[in-house]
């Protein structure tokens, strides 16, 4: 009889796999800014937030109006989910007070709620999708009407979105590092 528990259910967070990044080369939690990732940094962490988003709303039952299949297609899903991720990191690592899960719990019950307000502002839900409205200030030329999509295949989805943000972000830092003088260094 072995003392292991081996569970039914892999409801281990990503993190804790042998395939995961963090188990080869331990890196201190840190928060993600989207806007300055590289290319490859940028798949990566969209890869490790889609596992660890996927692990979080099976291991807590949450609805679509709490975590929809398109969070990666709205910029405030993506930032909270992402901070929220990182508190997660914090707060169960190994060296951290024995208290830090009750106020990650405690404040997943605040973020849950900013969630259900985003997801609700934005209009995507489980079965269909539309970019998050926009409110044209005075001045600024009138918002395009916006059309909802089906969503057919949530993971195909992703494959896509990720593919796309990764492409755009190395054209960017292409761009950026053909302008650079070669004998100066300056752009």
């Amino acid at each position: 009889m072995s003392d292991q528990f081996h569970p039914e259910h892999d409801d281990m967070p990503p993190e804790a796999g042998l395939a995961s990044p963090r188990f080869d080369v331990p890196e201190p939690p840190h928060p993600v800014n989207w806007n300055l990732l590289t290319a490859n940094d940028l798949e990566a962490e969209l890869l490790e937030l889609n596992r660890w988003v996927d692990w979080l709303r099976h291991t807590y039952g949450l609805p679509a109006s709490v975590v929809p299949p398109y969070w990666h297609r709205h910029p405030e899903l993506l930032w909270e989910l992402s901070a929220l991720h990182l508190h997660w990191l914090c707060a169960y690592d190994p060296e951290q007070n024995g208290s830090a899960p009750l106020g990650w719990h405690r404040d997943f019950a605040d973020a849950r709620a900013r969630l259900r307000d985003w997801v609700s502002a934005c209009g995507t839900r489980l079965d269909r999708d539309r970019p998050t409205r926009q409110t044209s200030w005075p001045g600024e030329d009138p918002t395009q009407p916006i059309e909802d999509s089906p969503i057919t295949d949530r993971d195909e989805d992703f494959v896509r979105f990720v593919i796309d943000m990764v492409d755009a972000r190395q054209e960017a830092e292409d761009a950026f590092f053909a302008g650079i003088d070669p004998e100066t260094g300056e752009v």
